[in-house]
C-alpha cells in the first residue's frame, strides 16, 4: 500500500481515534497528539500483515494513551480534586460534524471527571470495552495482563463510574429550562431560588489552573447551600454569558472581547442540577476551538 492510500485510510479513522483518545485523556490537545503519534506508528509499520486496520489503530492509540496517562500520573504529586477536563463547546443551533463524532454516545464533563479518578489501566479497560466494544483479549495485550484480569479492571472501573457519575436528563429542552432558572436566580442574587434548582448533593468543580508560583485557585464545593453561596461567581457568569452545548448538554460560555473567560457545564437530573463543572484556566481556555460559535453568530 502506498503512502497516499495509507494516509487516506487513516483519515477515515481519525474521528474515531480522536474520540477514543479524548475519553482516555480528557484533553483535546493531548488527544490530537495521541492521534498524530498513532499515524507515525502506522506510517513506519509494515502494513501487509494488518488485516483489520480499524482494530489495529484502536489498539495502538489505546497503548499511546495508556503511556501518556502513566506519565501524567507519575508527574503529579497528589490527586487533582478540582481538575475539569477540556470541554467540547458547540452552538445550540448547529453542531460541527467532527464534534458529533467526538461526542457520540454522549460523554459529559461529569463522566470525564470520574474517569480522571481511575487508574490508567482501569480507564483503558473501561473506555475501550464499555464505550467502544473492544474485546478483552485485545485490551489484555495492551495492559500486559490476562483477559480475566483485564475484565476485572473494567468491572472495578464500571462500579466507580456507576456509583459516582450522575445520569443526565437527555432532553435539551428540560436542561435549558433548569439552567435558565439557575441563571435567573444567580442574576438576581436569589439564594433561595438557587438552592431550589440545585440537588441537595450537588457538586461544584471550578478549575482555574494555578497562579504564578503554583498557588491553587481552584475549588471543590459540595451541597446545595454551599454551591448557592458561590452566587458572586454565578452572577458574573449569568450577566455576561451565552447558552451553548458543552459536551452535548446545555451549558454556558462567558466571553470578554471575543476571548473565552469561562466554560460551565451542568448536569441536570430529575429537574435539578446535580453537577457544575467550570473551566476558567486562561491557558487551557485559549486553546479551545470556538469556531463553531463564531460560525453560528455569522
Amino acid at each position: 500500500m502506498n503512502e497516499n492510500d495509507l494516509a487516506r485510510q487513516f483519515e477515515d479513522h481519525r474521528g474515531h481515534l480522536r474520540a477514543v483518545a479524548y475519553r482516555m485523556l480528557g484533553s483535546l490537545s493531548e488527544a490530537d497528539d495521541a492521534v498524530q503519534e498513532t499515524w507515525l506508528k502506522l506510517s513506519g509499520s509494515d502494513t501487509e500483515d494488518i488485516r483489520n486496520l480499524g482494530g489495529w489503530l484502536t489498539t495502538v492509540v489505546g497503548r499511546v494513551c495508556l503511556n501518556m496517562l502513566r506519565s501524567r500520573t507519575s508527574r503529579r504529586e497528589e490527586p487533582m480534586d478540582t481538575y475539569v477536563p477540556d470541554p467540547v463547546v458547540s452552538s445550540l443551533e448547529r453542531i460541527d460534524p467532527e464534534q458529533e463524532v467526538l461526542l457520540a454516545d454522549s460523554v459529559g464533563l461529569a463522566l470525564l471527571v470520574i474517569l480522571e479518578t481511575l487508574e490508567p489501566a482501569e480507564r483503558l479497560a473501561f473506555v475501550l470495552h464499555d464505550m467502544f466494544a473492544v474485546p478483552f483479549d485485545d485490551i489484555a495485550s495492551i495492559v500486559g495482563r490476562s483477559s480475566a484480569a483485564t475484565r476485572q479492571l473494567a468491572s472495578r472501573a464500571r462500579r466507580r463510574v456507576q456509583g459516582s457519575a450522575p445520569t443526565p436528563d437527555p432532553d435539551l429542552g428540560r436542561q435549558k429550562k433548569v439552567l435558565d432558572a439557575f441563571l435567573a436566580a444567580a442574576r438576581g442574587g436569589d439564594f433561595e431560588a438557587l438552592v431550589a434548582v440545585l440537588d441537595p448533593d450537588v457538586v461544584l468543580r471550578a478549575d482555574a489552573g494555578a497562579l504564578v508560583g503554583g498557588a491553587a485557585v481552584s475549588k471543590l464545593v459540595r451541597g446545595a447551600e454551599a454551591v448557592a453561596g458561590q452566587a458572586v461567581m454565578f452572577r458574573s457568569v449569568a450577566v455576561s454569558s451565552r447558552l451553548v452545548l458543552v459536551n452535548g448538554s446545555v451549558g454556558v460560555v462567558t466571553m470578554l472581547d471575543g476571548k473565552p473567560m469561562g466554560v460551565m457545564g451542568v448536569t441536570v437530573a430529575d429537574g435539578r442540577i446535580v453537577a457544575v463543572d467550570i473551566l476558567a484556566d486562561p491557558e487551557r481556555l485559549a486553546r479551545l476551538d470556538l469556531s463553531a460559535l463564531e460560525a453560528a453568530d455569522s
